[in-house]
């Protein structure tokens, strides 16, 4: 595709890591990947692909929603739409790879193993058909389970 690098913006948290979603380095910094073609430079921001990771994830069988845990109290929220991009975390690689974590709430009943088989697979597959970006891994958190009565 042609040559990619991390936004200069970005804060390595560890070696070989870049992170980005649910809680961000600093206020107002934004991580982002870059590539270079022909045409010029492609700048795919850390939203875009928190974005993807939840809205794919949530679409999934046996998905309630995102969940985020609560620093004032330590429980498990389910996320809206409109903010379940904090149960997203992205991970920048050194070797311009992605690697993404995700918290989720299921429904009762469902077969765990095999709905985290699937957002793995789904996710890996549309983020990297929709960004190009390679994707190293992607890591699934059933933090609880909603039953229903």
């Amino acid at each position: 595709m042609g040559k990619r690098s991390f936004s200069p913006q970005a804060q390595a948290v560890s070696p070989g890591e870049r992170r980005c979603g649910g809680t961000p380095p600093r206020k107002g910094t934004v991580l982002s990947m870059r590539m270079q073609n022909d045409k010029g430079e492609i700048q795919i921001s850390s939203e875009v692909f928190t974005t993807i990771t939840g809205a794919v994830a949530t679409r999934c069988f046996g998905v309630k929603g995102m969940a985020a845990r609560s620093k004032k109290d330590g429980l498990v929220h389910l996320l809206r739409s409109e903010s379940m991009a904090k149960g997203v975390r992205v991970i920048f690689q050194e070797d311009e790879s992605v690697s993404i974590e995700l918290h989720i709430i299921v429904d009762n009943g469902v077969n765990l193993a095999a709905v985290t088989t699937s957002i793995q697979n789904e996710v890996q597959y549309e983020v990297s058909k929709l960004t190009g970006a390679q994707v190293r891994a992607v890591d699934v958190y059933v933090d609880s389970m909603q039953i229903d009565e």
